[in-house]
């Protein structure tokens, strides 16, 4: 097997100072060190992140995440409806139809999954992918939140199901990173270098089928097969293929939908025509007859230079962190109790995830946005860092308020 020794970790031995599951115990460790690459934030940051595949030997125990029980659990009482999973087989994936059914009486929903169907498709050989789990399976979701905080890019988790000697997909690339964790079973990975380095979200595999194709003829640069708490690390662009040994493959795939330089130039491109709009010569009609824009550029460019410099992306770029997940969950039971029942010794926190940010008098949040008078603002500030606070600390008006918006919910909860 073709492994770079440079790229192969093996964390197994310092699993005696973490725990069997990799728990950080009393350092301050994220799961990025504790759980996945054994490497610190700064560590994988500088050696590893966007840069180069990493196999990691051993990285923990992920029977608390996902299970065999758990893909059962889904399938079969959850009634998951498509997109939550897709069927694939000899490289293709399957139409919906053939695997989902209406949900019986009292239900009239024609998409759900048919577990009947999804066995015998399994039991043909298919591979059953599970999507989007950071909504479906609270441990999975627990766990990609955490990750996203500490890599500051959005994260979401697909599980793979392959029986015994099957592959679901053809070699490919990904248009974002992953981290593969193998959950059950093993699996054989074929990793070759990237033939498009760095595609962006528009730039899919299939674009460059003949290249990708020609890549995996070569000698790959992993060879490997990961057994139960391995990891493996692959930058967007880079080339693999994979499949189930002897018995039957789980493993989780956390997708990272990394933000890139690109992305920033996009919106400071649309920051820069939205300034453009109030400029009345840019409003203009250009002149009659002309048959090109030669004679116009020269200005046009000049302008847009100019708007490029004074405009400010930072709006849209937080504006469009926020809508790429979903804020941590909230119970309105539990969030009605507190609200009925609010007193100055009344326990809150912020809720998670929520990318709440205080610009001037405006927080703005996942879940929409307030305005606040001055005298409000420390109170406000004070809530962000996430630490427990009590209503009276805040002012119960204020709490109350908050908790209405779902911006607060109980430190319970």
């Amino acid at each position: 097997m073709s492994i770079p020794a440079t790229e192969l970790q093996d964390v197994g031995a310092a699993q005696g100072t973490r725990g069997a599951k990799g728990t950080a115990g009393t350092t301050d460790a994220g799961v990025l060190e504790t759980r996945l690459t054994g490497l610190s934030r700064d560590e994988f940051a500088r050696d590893i992140w966007a840069r180069t595949a990493l196999l990691t030997r051993r990285a923990s125990d992920f029977s608390d995440l996902f299970s065999a029980d758990a893909v059962d659990e889904l399938i079969s009482r959850r009634g998951l409806r498509t997109p939550f999973l897709r069927v694939a087989k000899d490289g293709s994936t399957l139409p919906e139809s053939s695997f989902t059914s209406p949900a019986g009486v009292g239900a009239t929903i024609g998409d759900q999954l048919d577990d009947t169907a999804l066995w015998r498709a399994f039991a043909d050989g298919a591979t059953l992918v599970l999507q989007a789990l950071q909504r479906t399976w609270g441990p999975v979701a627990d766990f990609t939140a955490g990750l996203s905080t500490e890599l500051g890019h959005p994260v979401q988790a697909n599980a793979y199901v392959t029986p015994p000697q099957n592959r679901g997909f053809d070699d490919h690339y990904d248009v974002h990173d992953v981290f593969v964790l193998q959950i059950d079973g093993a699996k054989r990975w074929l990793v070759h270098q990237p033939v498009h380095p760095d595609p962006l979200r528009d730039q899919p595999w299939t674009d460059r089928r003949g290249a990708v194709a020609e890549a995996a003829k070569g000698e790959a640069y992993i060879d490997t097969v990961l057994e139960p708490g391995d990891v493996l690390y692959l930058p967007r662009g880079w080339l693999h293929a994979a499949q189930a040994q002897g018995e039957v493959s789980i493993h989780l795939t956390l997708g990272i939908h990394t933000w890139t330089r690109y992305t920033l130039a996009e919106q400071l491109t649309q920051s820069a025509l939205a300034v453009l709009r109030d400029d009345p010569q840019m409003r203009g009609t250009l002149p009659l007859g002309v048959d090109g824009p030669d004679g116009e550029l020269d200005l046009v460019r000049e302008r847009l230079v100019a708007a490029l410099t004074q405009a400010d992306s930072a709006p849209l770029f937080h504006r469009a962190r926020r809508s790429q997940a979903r804020p941590a969950p909230l119970g309105p039971l539990a969030q009605l109790k507190t609200v009925d029942g609010l007193g100055p010794h009344s326990r809150v926190r912020l809720r998670g995830q929520l990318e709440a940010r205080l610009e001037g008098t405006r927080l703005s949040t996942r879940v929409g946005w307030l305005d606040f008078p001055e005298t409000e603002l420390p109170s406000v500030t004070s809530v962000l860092d996430g630490a427990v606070r009590t209503a009276g600390e805040l002012g119960v008006d204020l709490a109350a308020r908050l908790l209405r918006a779902g911006v607060l919910v109980p430190a319970e909860q």
